[in-house]
């Protein structure tokens, strides 16, 4: 990763160092406006004035003013075409780049020029500059060199000594640039430029006083420091400028106010601590930690990119520099780094971050410092790089216990979901819920339950114990402890269904239409569901059976009673009188409930209903005949218990219904016990959610906790069918 960045920065940097040498020869000297190379014509004229430049250069190298106007001019209009780049291959084939070496030195002194030196430095100048700009493109980088370029470049970067003057800053700058781009990305030139002596000069120029001078000399210091697989081997230049004492100097760069000085010496800092641990060391103990932080709040951006990058670099391999990142400010300017319009920035951020959160100090202050939202933004960036350091630092946050919960809270898992990692992290999450610390178990579940997503409830909290764990808080001692339990508890069964508890009244099973007797089907000895009709109702019309209630008669037809449900079924079918028998005992289970048979003959017409009101058997018959009823809340669990008698689930639902319309605080439990008595389930499930919604108004109620520890075991079943069932959204109380 550091290494790829690295490599990135090169044509940028090149780039950059061209159009710096354009921008300041054109407020020198105004020139030739560059023009593309377009046709055949155009070509031949190019080559034409190069030819007219290049033997005014041969033939003027003196010292009389004449010539060396001539000279500095001709440097100057090859400088302008080199601009171009379409146009720097015709100046090097017309024989440009051995003119312009020879003028990189001065002329011949002669008895006649005595003390004479017009123009000095100027010709030079010209020189290096032109040069440089042909050195931007790689292929002509070795033909300059080969020419002899280098031992002059490095004689003139030694005449700082001859003072301060504009010509002197001028032909020093030009050829630290010059030295920059014939050297980038050439390891072989880079050694040249060691052998011919060229670091201890430019070293030297970082304390000159024209920042311009700083700053070339510290380009070209970045450009020789830095090491790719083509130079990994060769780090003696690299050593030599920490040798030279370059450290000091440019660790005050670092404090400069002027943008481009410490952009060029943070960027030479970070390719000496790239090259080697062992100058990562040296460059932290002479104490570039603290400048380097505060470069990340620089009006630069290029600098702040170059500081965060530098700071990752330091966190690679050292725990205690990590540390020390945190401690002395880094995290807050690096998360708003995150949230920049610049893509480098965010990436290079990203990039710091991540390796500062793989140690265990540092995870729980990045979080809460507020960088857990930022980094998950950064998952939707298009950009492969970004993206992965990004999901670098995550996974090292979500390493720390204390960030579980923020890191779920804020999205985290819905968030990842969408990209690659959320195996990774979520793996990581089951993996602490199975063998963390029980309080830090408890924390991944209650987030999980939060914010997971639908899909992944059967393996979080069937498959990983993660409803146990919500149960165990549930039932704690500790009151915040089972509330918190039972507000997960709340959300995870509002992802499991789409109704919310009992928020619609089921439908009627089919239809209601009414029928002849004579049109009752029997088919291989099914009965098929039969509504006669309202008219039938407690009609003696072709009645052939007789229900005597509180001592009257109630006339019925066995076809429609034997189609309605078993229990009619075994009171009619077997010959047989069906009387239900409850055990006097406060709670009710189906399996304790007793039937016993009174044999009479088939055709018995009176048949006594007793412990059931007149008009609640009135209710149950009408909907046996019409398939719906109206049931109002005062006759409601009565005729809860006649459907329960007699096995009319469906009118059971509707009598569930009506009933959990009047759930309250006050009566919740009693209607519990009620859903027991008569195997309610939809009530009983409404009664669970109830409670789990309104727990914290419920803990000041009596009893609260033999209610909790009761309902538990039926919590456990609700949850263990919902979240197995194939589609939990089709699920409903």
């Amino acid at each position: 990763m550091e290494l790829q960045k690295r490599q990135d920065q090169g044509l940028p940097q090149r780039k950059g160092q061209k159009r710096k040498l354009e921008e300041e020869i054109k407020d020198e000297q105004p020139g030739i406006s560059p023009s593309p190379v377009d046709c055949s014509d155009a070509r031949r004229a190019i080559l034409a004035e190069v030819a007219v430049q290049v033997n005014i250069l041969d033939s003027a190298f003196s010292w009389q003013e004449a010539d060396r106007a001539a000279a500095k001019r001709a440097t100057h209009v090859l400088a302008d075409l080199a601009k171009n780049d379409e146009v720097v291959n015709v100046i090097v084939e017309g024989g440009a780049v051995p003119a312009l070496v020879k003028h990189l030195q001065a002329p011949p002194s002669t008895e006649v020029d005595g003390n004479l030196r017009p123009f000095e430095h100027e010709v030079e100048k010209g020189s290096a500059f032109a040069l440089g700009l042909l050195a931007v493109k790689p292929e002509h980088q070795q033909l300059i060199v080969d020419h002899g370029a280098l031992p002059h470049l490095v004689d003139l970067l030694k005449r700082h000594t001859e003072g301060t003057t504009r010509a002197v800053t001028s032909v020093v700058r030009r050829s630290a640039d010059a030295i920059t781009n014939l050297a980038h990305e050439n390891s072989n030139i880079k050694t040249r430029v060691r052998r011919e002596g060229g670091i201890p000069p430019l070293v030297e120029l970082l304390e000159f006083a024209d920042t311009k001078v700083q700053r070339a000399a510290a380009g070209a210091l970045r450009t020789l420091a830095f090491k790719n697989d083509e130079n990994k081997n060769q780090v003696i230049p690299i050593v030599q400028i920490v040798e030279c004492s370059a450290l000091p100097t440019l660790i005050l760069m670092l404090r400069s106010e002027d943008a481009a000085i410490h952009y060029e010496a943070v960027g030479v800092i970070g390719n000496l601590v790239h090259s080697s641990p062992n100058i990562k060391k040296e460059v932290l103990a002479a104490g570039a930690l603290q400048p380097v932080i505060g470069l990340l709040s620089s009006c630069c951006s290029e600098s702040q990119r170059e500081a965060a990058l530098l700071l990752g670099q330091f966190a690679a391999t050292d725990s205690d520099c990590k540390v020390h990142i945190v401690q002395r400010g880094a995290v807050g300017p690096l998360i708003e780094m995150l949230q920049s319009s610049d893509v480098q920035l965010r990436e290079m951020s990203a990039f710091a971050l991540g390796r500062v959160a793989q140690d265990p100090h540092n995870q729980a202050g990045i979080a809460h410092n507020g960088g857990l939202v930022p980094l998950l933004k950064l998952l939707d960036s298009k950009n492969g790089s970004l993206q992965h350091n990004a999901a670098f630092a995550l996974y090292g946050l979500a390493d720390n216990e204390d960030n579980v919960s923020d890191f779920i809270r804020v999205g985290g898992i819905q968030k990842l979901q969408d990209g690659e990692f959320i195996v990774q992290v979520l793996k990581h999450l089951l993996y602490l819920m199975r063998v963390a610390e029980k309080a830090v178990q408890r924390r991944v579940a209650l987030a999980l339950a939060h914010l997971c997503a639908p899909d992944d409830q059967r393996v979080i909290f069937i498959d990983n114990g993660g409803l146990e764990l919500l149960l165990g808080l549930l039932g704690s001692a500790n009151m915040k402890q089972q509330l918190d339990g039972a507000i997960a508890l709340y959300k995870l069964a509002n992802k499991a269904m789409t109704l919310s508890p009992v928020d619609a009244a089921p439908p009627s099973p089919t239809p209601q239409v009414a029928f002849d007797i004579y049109l009752v089907v029997v088919v291989i000895g099914a009965i098929f569901m039969v509504y006669l009709g309202e008219k039938y109702v407690n009609n003696a019309t072709l009645s052939d059976v007789t229900f005597l209630v509180e001592g009257r008669r109630f006339y019925a037809h066995r076809i429609c009673l034997l189609a309605s449900s078993d229990a009619f079924r075994a009171m009619f079918d077997g010959g047989y009188r069906l009387i239900r028998q409850f055990k006097m005992m406060p709670f009710y289970f189906p399996d304790q409930v007793t039937y016993f048979y009174l044999k009479q003959e088939k055709d018995a017409r009176d048949i006594e209903i007793p412990n059931i009101r007149w008009e609640v058997f009135e209710l149950m018959m009408r909907f046996i005949y019409t398939g719906s009823v109206n049931v109002a809340l005062d006759v409601a669990q009565d005729l809860l218990r006649a459907a329960d008698q007699y096995l009319l689930e469906a009118l059971k639902r509707l009598c569930e219904y009506t009933i959990a319309q009047d759930i309250s605080l006050d009566n919740v439990a009693s209607m519990y016990e009620l859903s027991e008595s008569f195997h309610a389930i939809s009530l009983r499930h409404t009664c669970i959610l109830f409670i789990l919604e309104h727990f914290d108004k419920l803990s000041a109620k009596p009893r609260h906790s033999y209610l909790i520890q009761r309902i538990i075991p039926d919590i456990r079943n609700y949850f263990g069918k919902a979240l197995t069932k194939p589609d939990p959204h089709n699920l409903r109380l």
